[in-house]
């Protein structure tokens, strides 16, 4: 019904549709017409309602141009397979399923809507339809299971770095792996992994970007803490050509990571925090941590300096930037 719904408006463009129009030449009820109105709004689609006019088809979700992002993608080994979806639970879902039927690593998993989409700690991740980049990639780095949250930092440094890169934004990483801008997130990371023998025998990286949303885009609740690229370049961003930067980045700050080790990460790291040197507050299992954030150690944990001079490691958690 849907479909029959747009193949209307597709034959009238940029003028109303009333709903009585739409009810009587598919033979359903007014109300049924409005339930699928907002079933297709959900999806992506924006219409303009006018009393005693109807409906007028404003725009179409974006989608994904699979051929366009392969061929413009200069990586040898990310992004060489990729697998796109509509609407998923979670490409994190997926991508698990992926690896063990045999996936390979580089793997890419890419979906235009999210109904379950998570981030850090069982949060749930805002991820409308055409909106964004929601993506899960595949690892298989011979690493300790212990290097995890190192692979967690990386991944913020190449997404901070490649999305300066291709919008122009003033962007920093928040502990341990959300972007800001001027406050507000605009991205999360959220890195899954099994191990053997104590080592890595995988890991998916899953990463939300809140792309091309509009303030209006955004529930209530969330329009103080979050942002969009689009909203803060002032231009609409072709995800693509993010994603074809990310993977190139992620590649070339990957193969460093496994040659050099964790050192150049580290320093690439702080020099994109918006975090150290500030006050900040956290939650351990011994209680709250209040103090200054003053660097990573190796392993990737924050170094915090509490008021009495206390050097404190933070191996997880929120932190709030005080």
């Amino acid at each position: 019904m849907n479909e029959r719904i747009l193949e209307l408006f597709q034959q009238s463009p940029e003028a109303y549709v009333s709903g009585e129009e739409i009810s009587r030449r598919l033979n359903v009820s007014r109300t049924a017409i409005w339930k699928h109105i907002e079933e297709l709004r959900a999806a992506g689609y924006e219409f303009e309602a006018a009393p005693r006019k109807g409906y007028r088809l404003v725009s179409k979700p974006d989608k994904w141009q699979v051929t366009e992002l392969l061929q413009g993608l200069r990586t040898k080994v990310l992004g060489q397979k990729v697998h796109v979806y509509g609407e998923v639970d979670s490409t994190q879902t997926i991508a698990h399923a992926l690896v063990a039927s045999g996936a390979p690593e580089g793997t890419l998993v890419l979906a235009e809507a999210q109904t379950a989409g998570r981030g850090r700690m069982g949060r749930a991740w805002h991820s409308p339809a055409g909106k964004g980049i929601w993506m899960s990639l595949v690892l298989t780095p011979r690493v300790p299971v212990y290097f995890l949250p190192q692979l967690t930092l990386l991944s913020a440094v190449a997404l901070c770095r490649s999305i300066q890169k291709v919008c122009q934004v003033d962007i920093g990483i928040k502990w341990p792996n959300d972007l800001l801008i001027k406050g507000k997130k605009v991205s999360g990371i959220l890195l899954e992994s099994s191990g053997e023998d104590e080592r890595l025998k995988y890991v998916i990286a899953g990463i939300g970007i809140s792309v091309n949303l509009k303030v209006e885009d955004y529930p209530e609740e969330l329009r103080s803490v979050a942002t969009s690229l689009a909203i803060e370049s002032g231009a609409e961003i072709k995800r693509e050509t993010l994603v074809q930067a990310f993977l190139l980045e992620f590649e070339e700050l990957y193969a460093l990571y496994l040659e050099k080790g964790f050192s150049p990460i580290r320093l690439l790291w702080e020099a994109l925090s918006v975090t150290l040197k500030r006050p900040i507050r956290t939650h351990s299992p011994s209680g709250v941590i209040e103090g200054i954030a003053d660097s990573l150690d190796d392993s990737g944990a924050l170094t915090v300096i509490t008021g009495n001079g206390e050097k404190i490691k933070v191996y997880s958690g929120d932190i709030e930037l005080r």
